[in-house]
């Protein structure tokens, strides 16, 4: 039996103030253009204030200026709706992000993490952080993060595509009771 859907949510939910504090997105190393363009869509469909891109995970133009088709095909337009800024080092933003008080939380398969269900969000601003797609985010990173957590893996394969992980990750910051926000 599927769950109705509050209706409250569909309405005119692009127009609600959701009651989080900001939330960000930290691509580390992103080697997929698609990878990057979906993570745009999803930040925009969950709220996410700013993606931030690190190392060589592509931006949503190229050098010369020209839109990065591979990205803005799957981002259908977010690129144009969530603001994003290149960092050359994770260590650089994570420091700017410790600054501004952001509680960071690197989205990883590791031992000791935090099951993403079981994941509670401080009250202050929270940066999720996802890493390439063969490697994941470095230990020195993750060392460097307040929660490392993870979603975990019921099959065979060791992880979900970075994209997808994002996703879940995403909507459990942006709805973490069970599916309904409050509005402000």
């Amino acid at each position: 039996m599927m769950e109705k859907v509050n209706s409250h949510l569909l309405q005119g939910s692009r127009k609600q103030k959701m009651s989080f504090p900001p939330r960000v997105g930290v691509l580390h190393n992103i080697r997929s253009a698609h990878n990057v363009g979906s993570m745009f869509r999803t930040a925009d469909a969950a709220g996410f204030a700013k993606l931030y891109l690190v190392g060589y995970t592509p931006g949503p133009v190229n050098a010369q200026g020209a839109p990065r088709v591979q990205l803005t095909k799957v981002a259908l337009g977010a690129e144009q709706m969530v603001s994003w800024e290149q960092w050359e080092t994770a260590e650089e933003l994570f420091a700017f992000l410790h600054r501004q008080r952001y509680f960071i939380a690197a989205l990883e398969q590791a031992p000791g993490a935090i099951p993403y269900y079981s994941f509670a969000p401080p009250p202050r601003p929270l940066a999720l952080v996802v890493g390439n797609e063969v490697e994941g985010i470095p230990a020195k990173l993750l060392a460097q993060s307040d929660a490392v957590v993870a979603i975990p893996m019921l099959g065979k394969k060791e992880s979900l595509n970075v994209s997808v992980a994002f996703g879940v990750m995403a909507y459990r910051l942006a709805f973490p009771c069970g599916g309904e926000r409050t509005e402000e």
